[in-house]
Formats: C-alpha cells, sequence, structure tokens
C-alpha cells in the first residue's frame, strides 16, 4: 500500500514513530557517552547545592531531607527546561527532512518534546533508585499528584517549545535572548530556595510563576507535610500549559509555509 492511499492517521503514526527512534536514538549517541550526561548533568547540579546547604547546616527544607528536596526540584525544572531547549531547535535541526511531504515542522517539535520526557522519565527514575540506595526516603505518597505536577511542568515546556521555535525561525536572533531567559527561570522557580518561606509580597509575586506550582506540587508528592504556598494550584499550571500549547500550534499552522520554506 502506497504512503498516498494509506489512512491519513496511518502515515501520521508511521512518521510519528520513525522521527521518536531517530530524535532517541540521536539524543543518546550526540556525544561519547551523551547518555551519561543525561543523568550527570541534574545531578553536578544537585551535588553542588547540596555541598552549600551542607556548609551552612542546612538538613532539611520545609520539612524535607535537603537531599530529596534538591533532586526533586532540580529534576522537575530540568524537565521543563530540556523539553523547551529541545523543541526550540527542532526544525533547524531536521529541516533536511522536510523534503518528505508527510513530516511537517510541528511533526519534529512534538515528537522531540515526546522523546525528551520519554528520556527524563528515565533520568527521574534512575535517580530515585539511587537516592534508595543511599537509604534516603523517597517513595512518593501521592504517585499521582507526582506525575500530575510532571505532566503539567513538560506540557509548559512543549507550549514554551512550539512558541520558541516558530520565533527562532523567523527571527534568528531571539533564539540568544530565549536562551538567556532559562537563568531567571532556574532562580526564580524555587528550584534552590523554598518559595513558601519567602516574605510577602514576593511570595506571591513569585507565585505567579507557573513552574512553581509544578515543582511545589512535586514535592508535596513526595511529602504531604511539605512545607509550601497556601496557593499551590496544578489547575494554575495545567492553564498555563493549554495556553502556551494553543499559542505555539496556532504559529505553526499560521506560519507553516514559511517554516518550510526558510
Amino acid at each position: 500500500m502506497t504512503a498516498l492511499s494509506r489512512p491519513g492517521l496511518s502515515v501520521l503514526y508511521s512518521t510519528w514513530n520513525a522521527l521518536f527512534l531517530r530524535e532517541t536514538v540521536n539524543r543518546l549517541s550526540a556525544g561519547r557517552a551523551a547518555w551519561v550526561w543525561l543523568l550527570v548533568e541534574p545531578m553536578v547540579h544537585v551535588f553542588f547545592m547540596l555541598a552549600m546547604f551542607t556548609l551552612v547546616r542546612v538538613t532539611a527544607v520545609g520539612g524535607i531531607d535537603v537531599t530529596v528536596w534538591l533532586t526533586i526540584g532540580m529534576l522537575s525544572f530540568f524537565l521543563f527546561r530540556r523539553t523547551a531547549n529541545q523543541c526550540a531547535n527542532a526544525i533547524g535541526a531536521n529541516r533536511a527532512l522536510f523534503t518528505y511531504r508527510q513530516v511537517k515542522p510541528v511533526d519534529t517539535v512534538l515528537v522531540r518534546a515526546a522523546s525528551e520526557g520519554f528520556l527524563m522519565l528515565l533520568v527521574i527514575s534512575l535517580a530515585v533508585v539511587i537516592l534508595a540506595l543511599l537509604d534516603h526516603r523517597v517513595a512518593p505518597a501521592d504517585p499521582l499528584e507526582l506525575m500530575g505536577a510532571l505532566l503539567g511542568l513538560w506540557l509548559v515546556g512543549l507550549g514554551y517549545g512550539l512558541m520558541a521555535s516558530v520565533a527562532v525561525e523567523l527571527i534568528p536572533e531571539l533564539g540568544k535572548i530565549l536562551s538567556m531567559i532559562m537563568m531567571p527561570l532556574y532562580l526564580m522557580s524555587g528550584v534552590m530556595v523554598q518559595i513558601g518561606a519567602i516574605p510577602e509580597p514576593y511570595r506571591s509575586w513569585l507565585a505567579l510563576n507557573p513552574l512553581v506550582h509544578g515543582l511545589e506540587a512535586a514535592r508535596l508528592a513526595f511529602a504531604p507535610y511539605y512545607h509550601t504556598i497556601s496557593t499551590l494550584s496544578l489547575a494554575y499550571l495545567y492553564g498555563w500549559a493549554l495556553v502556551l500549547v494553543f499559542l505555539g500550534l496556532a504559529l505553526h499552522v499560521r506560519f507553516a509555509n514559511r517554516l518550510v520554506s526558510q
């Protein structure tokens, strides 16, 4: 059966499946021991911050073991950041594939997001196993809330990536500006600081950041007694995610032809 006579959904599934395998293999073999760096990078951040907390003799944050608190926060933020960054660069990295009619720019972004989410889920699972072997209590008290928080962060990363992928193709100079945004987000999302301990009105200002709600919900899923912000809301996180994904898809529809011929 030729591609012209196959059902549309069958062609789409085959395209996404091939792109997913290609993206995952490329991600794991991009450099020497690239698969090791997927785990090492966030753990280096955790060890560095843990050393700083140890120097000031902090063993718990908001009632949670500081090692678990840092690890969950770091990995949750990396889920968002890696998804966003990989999606933002998807079109340029796969431009040669647009000679095939079945492959659209939006396909490469969506599949990259799925690939990155899959790999980060493996990284998070492996990190939790390592912490358990080091005798830390890392069994989530509410697995559904944890999955909800991680899914929300992934969707926000996808929405950001959909919009950024169009922006950097139409205006390449925006790529540098968008890459600079990640550092302020890292500092203002509660990765290194307990948002619930920050005095008002700054706490309310920081709580406007949807990533704060994702990170805090992930930590709360591991420890129901964790002292978090009173306005914590996964609905707020998902509201941002849906708006960003909608705007990203709308941009891809609007500039579909320009993205192919750019």
